[in-house]
């Protein structure tokens, strides 16, 4: 059973992400367009479970799919597209997650905007990542193997911050 653990902001992950995404990037080759820190890792001051989440952008969400083998010898496991329609997931670590990989194509701008939007967002309103930080270690601290009541705990809170991230994101000047 994998335990909750949410922990103080390290800058080293962003190391450990720039570090992941060049492997990745090798593995995607041409079809990769971009890369991106995403989650609680990305943002600086945010307490966070440990886990690097990393977002790359692709012309062809198919061709990912014949990556798997290559992903697999980075320690990753692909899991298709896990609930999510349009994304190719995988996770590395086992039951002591070090990274987590969602793939998009570029066409699903939508939900790329959505996992860009919340990070940009708590960066710019530190106020907010430190209400959400702090929710995010009460809940780790009342559910610590209880993944359902921790994500149960923070999904009402998770939408609305989306919803104000999204509403800002969308409002910036280019």
């Amino acid at each position: 059973m994998r335990k909750i653990v949410v922990v103080a902001y390290r800058p080293e992950w962003s190391e450990a992400f720039r570090a992941e995404a060049a492997r990745i990037a090798a593995v995607l080759g041409e079809n990769l367009v971009a890369i991106h820190h995403i989650g609680s890792t990305s943002v600086p001051g945010l307490c966070a479970k440990p886990i690097i989440d990393i977002l790359p952008v692709v012309r062809d969400i198919e061709v990912v799919d014949k990556c798997n083998a290559a992903f697999i010898a980075l320690g990753y496991t692909p899991m298709g597209e896990f609930g999510i329609r349009g994304r190719r997931y995988f996770h590395k670590g086992g039951d002591e997650r070090t990274h987590h990989v969602h793939v998009f194509a570029a066409e699903n701008r939508e939900a790329i905007e959505r996992h860009l939007a919340v990070p940009a967002y708590l960066r710019a309103h530190p106020d907010e990542a430190r209400a959400y930080g702090e929710l995010k270690k009460a809940l780790a601290a009342r559910f610590p193997l209880d993944w359902e009541g921790y994500c149960d705990g923070k999904d009402e809170y998770v939408r609305a911050l989306e919803m104000r991230a999204l509403r800002w994101y969308r409002g910036r000047p280019a």
